[in-house]
């Protein structure tokens, strides 16, 4: 080995216990966080985090080393690591993928009604003239996907690490190839932000279950010969970025402007006059924890002012900070979730920029 150069451990043994499993990836520079015994969701939280709605960023169970809060938890800290899995051996083993670097395609094959087609690929519209019979999973679309790119099929690429599911479906883990830009999850399903239908995203904000872990569906399997993620092809890069995967970096710190009654930056008229009673509505729902609409409420604002700021009537960091603020206000304990439901209204909305009606 040439000096200097260091060389990642081997990827551990078919019958590895999932403390060792945990461990490798530790090694890798993921961080792990303990599944349930037999299943594929996090470990339980402590009782006082399931009592109780905080913040979870200002937990204190995740600096004392509970393996609370699913992926929030994860570490590389091998003392930790060691102390979960000797409390609970059979745990499995979760990979938080932010932290890691990892863009993981989850293509599904579950049984579920074709959609249209404008539907299969957000974006692209597929013409009448391609015959899509026998077009039935993730792995077709993603396919299709490639074809019209002129790529090849990820699902078949040997240069990266591949899993298959108990369920039938492939894990493509990839390296993020440009880790400064933080790219979001998403589901095949979503109307909103999606790559192809039956095909997610695991990016910032999710998880990865790590090869060899076995639930009581069947164990995840590494395919071919690669046991370490490649880079993502530039090509499906670009394809997450048009399809709305970036997530917005926070916005510059800067003097706050003129406020409004609710505490709201001033907008052009038109646009306030839009945007307000949506900030409202959203506003309103501090008067209960729940059965408010909450999400409905601030999707629905976020999704408006990314049209307004697409079409240049509003300054996208400014309306985002301002959904932040009230959104924070009204649920103050879930303040990653009210940044991921802002950036993903925010990010579809601006595929279809508009003009209120009546502006200056």
């Amino acid at each position: 080995m040439p000096p200097g150069e260091t060389r990642s451990p081997a990827a551990p043994a078919v019958a590895a216990s999932p403390h060792a499993v945990a461990r490798w990836c530790a090694a890798q520079g993921w961080p792990v966080h303990p599944l349930a015994p037999g299943r594929k969701t996090p470990a339980a939280n402590c009782r006082v985090c399931r009592e109780q709605k905080h913040d979870v960023k200002s937990c204190p169970c995740l600096p004392a080393g509970r393996a609370c809060h699913g992926f929030h938890a994860a570490t590389t800290d091998t003392q930790v690591i060691d102390a979960w899995w000797s409390t609970t051996p059979s745990a499995g083993v979760g990979i938080a993928c932010g932290p890691a670097g990892l863009v993981v395609v989850d293509v599904d094959a579950h049984p579920a009604p074709v959609p249209d087609r404008n539907r299969l690929l957000p974006g692209i519209a597929i013409p009448e003239s391609v015959n899509l019979t026998g077009l039935a999973s993730g792995f077709d679309t993603l396919a299709l996907l490639a074809a019209y790119r002129r790529q090849p099929d990820p699902a078949h690429d040997e240069t990266t690490l591949r899993v298959r599911t108990p369920s039938g479906g492939l894990h493509i883990w990839y390296q993020n190839p440009h880790p400064e830009v933080r790219l979001r999850c998403s589901t095949g399903s979503s109307p909103k932000v999606a790559l192809a239908w039956q095909v997610d995203i695991r990016a910032e904000g999710g998880y990865i279950i790590a090869p060899t872990t076995r639930t009581s569906q069947g164990r995840y399997e590494p395919q071919g010969p690669a046991r370490t993620p490649a880079p993502m092809p530039e090509w499906l890069y670009a394809e997450l970025v048009r399809t709305g995967h970036v997530i917005a970096p926070p916005p510059p710190r800067r003097p706050p402007a003129p406020a409004s009654r609710s505490g709201v930056r001033r907008r052009p008229v038109a646009a306030q006059r839009l945007l307000e009673p949506l900030l409202q509505a959203v506003e309103q729902c501090a008067s209960a924890p729940e059965g408010t609409g909450f999400t409905e409420k601030l999707n629905r604002a976020a999704y408006t002012a990314g049209g307004l700021a697409a079409a240049g009537h509003v300054d996208r960091d400014t309306v985002r900070e301002n959904l932040l603020h009230v959104a924070n206000q009204a649920r103050p304990w879930q303040g990653a979730r009210n940044e991921q439901i802002t950036d993903d209204g925010l990010a579809a909305g601006s595929a279809r920029p508009f003009h209120p009606e009546g502006r200056p």
